[in-house]
């Protein structure tokens, strides 16, 4: 026969036991807390090297290098006839000007191949803008300037350090007679580092000196303004029909099921959708505001609806009984007492709802938004681009110069995305009432 053993009785206290158990639980409590903070110590450590990595490749962007250079305006090469006619001075060589004024620094540059590499170091930036400046002023005709001119991309990349110096010649983008003449030039103080106005105020480039993000700000600005129009009251309207007056039916169910399904389908599904109805249908012209703000309405409205829903439950009914019972009627309670207490909670859920729009890209990829636009767009109906789309661009662009406006655009993309989140939370501090 099979022995069976007795179970070893616990001779421990019955407080010794108790003891034991808390010292368990203790443990247990301090590892979850110690995997809580070891998981927001890496969330926060992978944040700011991803933060620091965006500053690092954009701080550059915020200065460009610039040659100082006395031009002269000549008058047979602008403006033969001189009748100052606009055509004439718009199709004018003003890059010939910029050519003669390297050749009066650097005279010794005479064979074809030097003179090629000489007018290299100035951007093509600077032909435009001095364009603009003698269609603005004809006047200037004739006469001598000293300009400050945007130097080519590869210039500034040496400037800023990203190319070598050292090395051979054939594997530099600047040949060893380029490097002399800007040693010559940085050493007569006609090169330096300035900020660059020009990224703030200029549209887009396939020169990287001269690509800037304001056309990109403004395409953004009109896109959101058409999306804020549209959705606010589109979605506390609806938000204030479902919660306030909508009967309770399988039909409301249905409805609320598919407001809380919208919002989670993917951005580009709304992008097909627009790009289905809004320009195929509709005959909408691509690549403008209008559609954009359009497309975005449809991908925001969800979140306003649902945030606009969840403000209207937090007011108490004690407020719309205390309405009814004095005499008013449904909508006088809704509109006077409801939703102005509701209104806080309605603008902060707008706010991340636009600040989520401002961040997309693949809805306005769809509409053709990522069409190459130089123009500043001014209005509703004008081929833009946003900046998150700008931002694709440029980094799909091998040029060295085009990374740092890369990471500086993220940079100002970001900072617009802070400071709406921020005012979402300072609307929420400063009109919340706790009940």
């Amino acid at each position: 026969m099979e022995s069976t053993e007795l179970p070893v009785k616990d001779t421990r206290k019955p407080i010794e036991i108790i003891q034991a158990g808390l010292a368990k639980r203790k443990a247990a409590e301090f590892r979850f807390k110690a995997y809580g903070l070891l998981a927001v110590t890496a969330g926060l450590a992978f944040l700011a090297i991803l933060f620091i990595t965006i500053v690092g490749n954009a701080y550059t962007a915020f200065v460009q290098t610039q040659i100082k250079l006395e031009v002269y305006l000549d008058e047979g090469l602008l403006d033969p006839e001189g009748k100052r006619d606009v055509d004439t001075l718009s199709s004018a060589d003003y890059a010939a000007i910029f050519r003669s004024s390297l050749r009066e620094l650097f005279p010794d540059a005479k064979s074809r191949r030097d003179r090629r590499a000489l007018n290299g170091l100035v951007g093509r930036g600077g032909t435009y803008d001095l364009r603009q400046m003698v269609m603005d002023d004809p006047d200037l005709v004739g006469k001598r300037l000293t300009l400050w001119v945007p130097a080519d991309d590869d210039v500034d990349m040496l400037m800023k350090g990203h190319i070598e110096r050292s090395g051979p010649q054939e594997s530099r983008r600047l040949s060893d007679k380029q490097l002399v003449w800007l040693d010559q030039l940085e050493a007569d103080g006609r090169l330096k580092k300035k900020f660059n106005v020009d990224f703030f105020t200029k549209g887009d480039s396939r020169e990287a000196e001269s690509a800037g993000i304001w056309g990109a700000a403004v395409g953004s600005f009109y896109t959101l303004l058409v999306t804020l129009l549209l959705s606010f009251p589109l979605g506390v309207a609806a938000a204030v029909y479902l919660e306030e007056f909508a009967p309770q039916n399988r039909w409301t169910d249905i409805i609320e099921v598919n407001i809380n399904n919208l919002a989670a389908v993917p951005s580009i599904v709304f992008g097909l959708l627009g790009l289905a109805v809004f320009i195929n249908l509709f005959g909408l012209p691509r690549s403008v505001p209008l559609v954009g703000g359009l497309v975005l309405t449809l991908m925001t409205l969800p979140t306003i609806i649902i945030a606009s829903r969840a403000a209207l439950k937090s007011v108490p009914p004690s407020i719309r009984e205390a309405a009814l019972g004095v005499g008013a009627s449904r909508l006088q309670t809704v509109t006077a007492h409801v939703l102005p207490l509701a209104m806080p909670g309605m603008l902060t859920g707008t706010i991340i709802g636009m600040a989520q729009a401002l961040g997309e890209t693949a809805p306005l990829l769809m509409i053709g938004m990522v069409a190459f636009i130089v123009d500043i767009p001014q209005g509703i109906f004008d081929p833009a681009t946003v900046l998150p789309v700008q931002i694709f661009l440029w980094a799909d662009s091998p040029e060295r110069a085009f990374v740092e406006r890369t990471s500086a655009a993220i940079l100002v993309l970001l900072c617009f995305l802070i400071m709406m989140n921020a005012l979402a939370v300072f609307l929420r501090k400063r009109f919340e009432r706790r009940w």
